[in-house]
């Protein structure tokens, strides 16, 4: 035998002995070396591969450290779709979702399998003869983000399937949850913060922003893991349950959570939310509730599916945590129309798992009618994601030092004189040249509502604003790479990166245009219905009030503002700049070229948080099948569909009996529509 060919055997040998090890260690957490042992024969992997490159193949332990940035991310389209669960909120809905499938599936007791519903970014991974080929988010559930070389960096994940007898299906998709446990969280943080960077906001954040970094050298710095969950299309493993799923999947190297429980009955499902729900902060990870599902496959396929959503499972989320803490002080924060808002400093509090320092208070009477002052004790909420909010202030728990507050009389950012309008709780600066302003519209204007601009973050834009570099909306796209190179915290990459990404925004829709300028009264949903009825900015700009009421759900709030926004010489003239600056308006389908479909003629008004797809999508549905969506609700309206959170919306729906929508009936009206 040669000397290569031993070398080539040793190669072959160390990669499964290291992918063993990574098994035992990253997916079994029962390492059988210690750190300095694996690290030899890492080593020794790494000499070998240098000494023979041409032996490196893309399943090898050492090719996980990161490539050079991707220019973009392509789009992967699901052979089987990634569903996303509906929700319960109380132990009453868990108990309503086991009888329904009782009834439904005509069983006495159904077997479920509950987990721990992980607080993470949900993606795929294809195996084709298994090799790791494949990695994406799930997207709208049918096409996601290719992010495989991001994926490949995470070592809980196997590059290569591996088997006792050797055997590995043809093909198989894998779905599960990227995430990073908490003490993880906090190092990278720490690090974070003694370099003078930016923290994360919270465990998700991290995990979610990290798979979507272009340059993959930076996920492979993330302590990111996985956990699997559940299978797409599958050619060479036959899975008849959950349960046999969650053995079969580690004995190829996939990860799973080994905290999953059997459930016979609704007793054993509401143990097992109390369970999660009392130790949820003695978990290593962040969960946010408990996901219910039938066990057996063939019920499944029995129960079906409710557009996006399985009718087989559920997810129990936990209720809404609330910690009590002290009102140090009340700022304010000026947004982009000029609108002052005070916002709550608080004494750090830990809520949910994440450290509270401040929420909003939305305006000067909210303040008023909770009657908050400096210095109360006061009880913060936190539900999900949202922005944490003060439920009540306590009272009695007043030392007679708490101050009243007022909103100021000059604007904090520039001094100009604050004016509250005849008939609003807002009170406004009215300057159009505040920096706080500015600085707000640069944001909204790169939002992913609007411009979509990657890499534009509030300190970036802070060092362009307070250094004058950008003075209106136009001077973005004058920016060069050598000008965003020389600021504090950029670089070569990072600017490149936003050179690239501001290029490509100057081609925009006129309803994400008109979204990113900030015209009161005009949301993302609005700009799309005056997108599609006018079709051109040019005709829009010289739209009397009048004509724009005609519009069916445009009030005259909305035409006004729209009149008011055109008629300012300053903002004529920030559009006269984009223009000049190169930014190309993609034409809008009209209402005249709209196809009539099966919701032809009907109004809708959306209200609260949709889980499945952002609001304007939503709208983008419904005009799509002819129907049209009003920022308002009236006795005009045909349906109001209510998500979380809904709001007077929803209220005002029930005083006038109009028909009101959960998400998954407005999905499962969507699917029936489309196929009418």
């Amino acid at each position: 035998m040669t000397a290569v060919s031993d070398a080539r055997q040793e190669l072959e040998r160390l990669r499964r002995e290291i992918a063993h090890h990574n098994v035992r260690y990253h997916v079994l957490d029962r390492p059988e070396i210690s750190d300095a042992e694996y690290d030899s024969l890492f080593r020794r992997l790494l000499r070998l591969e240098r000494e023979h490159p041409e032996w490196i193949s893309p399943d090898s332990p050492t090719q996980r450290v990161g490539a050079a940035p991707a220019r973009d991310f392509a789009q992967v389209v699901h052979r089987v779709p990634m569903l996303s669960l509906s929700n319960a909120y109380s132990e009453e809905e868990l108990r309503e979702f086991d009888e329904r499938m009782r009834i439904l599936l005509d069983e006495n007791a159904v077997v479920y399998v509950a987990e721990p519903k992980l607080d993470g970014l949900s993606v795929e991974l294809v195996y084709e003869h298994g090799l790791l080929v494949r990695g994406s988010t799930r997207g709208d559930g049918t096409t996601g983000e290719d992010v495989t070389a991001n994926l490949r960096t995470i070592r809980s994940i196997p590059l290569r399937l591996d088997d006792a007898d050797g055997s590995v299906p043809a093909l198989l998709e894998v779905r599960g949850e990227v995430y990073i446990e908490k003490d993880a969280f906090r190092a990278v943080n720490e690090r974070r913060a003694s370099d003078g960077l930016p923290l994360f906001a919270n465990p998700r954040n991290l995990a979610a922003g990290s798979l979507r970094q272009l340059d993959s050298r930076v996920s492979a710095e993330r302590p990111l893991r996985m956990a699997c969950y559940d299978v797409g299309a599958a050619d060479g493993v036959a899975l008849t349950s959950q349960r046999e799923l969650l053995a079969v999947l580690p004995r190829f190297g996939l990860p799973v959570n080994p905290l999953y429980a059997e459930c016979s009955s609704p007793e054993d499902i509401i143990a097992f939310y109390r369970k999660m729900r009392d130790e949820r902060d003695s978990l290593p990870y962040e969960t946010d509730g408990v996901v219910i599902k039938v066990d057996r496959f063939d019920l499944r396929r029995l129960a079906g599916t409710v557009s996006r959503s399985p009718r087989w499972a559920v997810a129990g989320k936990f209720p809404a945590e609330r910690a009590v803490t002290r009102l140090v002080d009340i700022l304010i924060s000026v947004g982009r129309t000029g609108v002052l808002t005070p916002v709550a400093s608080l004494e750090r509090v830990r809520v949910r798992g994440v450290e509270i320092t401040s929420a909003t208070l939305h305006n000067e009477d909210e303040v008023r009618t909770k009657d908050i002052r400096i210095g109360d004790q006061v009880v913060v909420q936190r539900a999900g994601d949202v922005i944490p909010q003060i439920v009540a202030s306590l009272p009695e728990l007043r030392s007679g030092n708490e101050r009243e507050f007022s909103m100021p009389s000059l604007c904090p950012s520039c001094g100009a004189r604050i004016v509250r309008l005849e008939g609003e709780t807002a009170s406004r600066c009215l300057n159009t040249a505040c920096p706080a302003r500015i600085k707000q519209s640069i944001g909204h204007f790169a939002s992913k509502g609007a411009l979509d601009v990657d890499g534009l973050g509030s300190k970036l834009v802070d060092q362009l604003v307070e250094k004058r570099l950008v003075t209106r909306l136009g001077d973005l796209f004058r920016l060069d790479c050598e000008t965003l190179a020389a600021l504090d915290r950029m670089g070569p990459t990072s600017a490149g990166h936003l050179v690239h990404t501001l290029d490509r925004a100057r081609s925009v829709s006129l309803a994400r245009l008109l979204y990113g300028l900030g015209i009161p009264e005009v949301g993302a949903t609005t700009a799309l219905l005056l997108a599609h009825h006018v079709g051109s900015l040019d005709r829009l700009t010289q739209m009397p009030q009048d004509e724009l009421e005609s519009i069916p759900t445009v009030g005259p709030r909305t035409a006004g503002a729209v009149v008011d926004f055109f008629a300012n010489e300053e903002n004529r003239k920030t559009l006269a700049d984009l223009l000049a600056v190169g930014l190309r308006i993609e034409a809008e389908p009209t209402a005249t070229s709209a196809p009539s479909g099966a919701l032809a003629g009907k109004r809708f008004a959306f209200t609260g948080t949709l889980s499945t797809m952002t609001r304007d999508e939503a709208a983008r549905r419904v005009q799509s099948l002819g129907a049209s969506v009003s920022g308002s609700v009236s006795r005009r309206t045909d349906y109001v569909v209510a998500g979380e959170d809904g709001g007077s919306k929803a209220d005002t729906a029930r005083s006038l009996g109009l028909p009101l929508l959960s998400e998954s009936e407005f999905l499962d009206l969507l699917d029936r529509s489309s196929h009418a």
